[in-house]
């Protein structure tokens, strides 16, 4: 069965989330149930790339997320999931092949499926000043 990236992103995106709640949950039962894999199934390469590569630079992920920030904000204070996408976002931004405007552009389908206008928004302008840096 071929899956789609979107689909490989929402399940990572799914995976940071609950990981963030409980970093001992088991990734491969969410990656199963998320993607409804068989058991001869593998999970795409693509997937634990994902988890992995935005748990292995999360600090840095975080400093370029907050130097965005408006003065007096903390990563605190963001919603969790806005904080996830951002991160998932800026991993693909920095550390992979995809087209900046591919990584921008599924961030802004999570923050539709998973968030609200508002984090759209501060999303969409979190990554464009980002991304306006790195040209």
């Amino acid at each position: 069965m071929e899956i789609s990236r979107h689909a490989i992103r929402e399940c990572a995106f799914q995976t940071l989330f609950a990981l963030a709640s409980d970093p001992e949950i088991d990734r491969e039962a969410i990656y199963a149930e998320r993607l409804g894999l068989k058991p001869d199934e593998e999970v795409p390469v693509y997937l634990p790339e994902l988890v992995n590569g935005v748990l292995a630079h999360q600090d840095e992920l975080d400093a370029q997320i907050e130097s965005k920030l408006a003065p007096g904000w903390t990563l605190s204070r963001l919603a969790r999931p806005d904080l996830v996408i951002l991160r998932l976002a800026l991993y693909e931004l920095e550390y992979t092949q995809v087209p900046n405007a591919v990584a921008i552009n599924e961030a802004l389908r999570l923050a539709h499926d998973f968030s609200d206008e508002k984090s759209y928004r501060f999303i969409n302008g979190v990554l464009g000043s980002i991304e306006s840096e790195q040209n």
